[in-house]
């Protein structure tokens, strides 16, 4: 600590002139508070999903592309016990809605959505509904593309066709969001949102469509 000295007089009789120290710094140089970074702007969080939105949509517009130029086989995917590949086709797709419904209750178990109700095995359940959904589609989509072709014949085939390739390009922005750290709290919600939404579009138009059309069967 560092001063100056100055002399007052008392002018009461007997009393002799007083050294008083007047101190330049209030506080010890090494109890100053600690320096602490500037908070992130909102803008710059957001600006970190830049890269894997252009990324989903690169994906999203590929698919439709190769789907559009491709020419249709007619036949990509068939497994022993069905009646066709198309009847795989549909239940995968169903498949692929039912675990991704278990995702979507299993996140609201993890953040206690569901009246306290947060079990401790949710995160692996959440995790492991959403890949097996994923794995699940993937067939779906070869199906589509190699065999089917983007169609676009009639509405429903046509919002079938245009909500499988946002499908996968809302999947590739999600897996390319979580590990980036500084994201705004309702990115991974609403991008996670998204993609459950988009793939019970899909399932709408195909499956629910092909049982409500022939008939529940293999």
């Amino acid at each position: 600590m560092t001063g100056r000295r100055r002399t007052i007089a008392d002018t009461r009789p007997g009393r002799e002139p007083v050294d008083v120290r007047v101190l330049n710094e209030p506080l010890d140089a090494g109890l100053a508070p600690p320096v602490l970074p500037p908070p992130v702007p909102d803008g710059a969080r957001q600006g970190s999903l830049f890269v894997p939105l252009l990324v989903g949509a690169a994906v999203a517009v590929a698919m439709g592309a190769y789907g559009r130029y491709h020419t249709p086989t007619g036949i990509a995917v068939n497994v022993a016990g069905f009646s066709s590949p198309l009847t795989v086709k549909v239940w995968l797709g169903t498949g692929a809605a039912v675990f991704a419904v278990i995702q979507l209750f299993s996140a609201m178990a993890m953040w206690g959505r569901l009246g306290g109700f947060s079990p401790s095995w949710a995160g692996s359940v959440h995790r492991w509904s959403g890949r097996i959904a994923f794995l699940l589609t993937v067939p779906v989509a070869v199906h589509c593309l190699y065999a089917l072709g983007f169609v676009d014949a009639e509405p429903r085939a046509l919002a079938h066709s245009l909500l499988g390739c946002l499908f996968f390009g809302a999947f590739s922005t999600k897996m390319l969001a979580l590990p980036k750290p500084g994201l705004a709290g309702w990115v991974l919600p609403v991008v996670g949102g998204v993609v459950f939404t988009v793939l019970i579009g899909v399932w709408l138009t195909s499956s629910l469509w092909y049982f409500a059309t022939f008939g529940v069967g293999f």
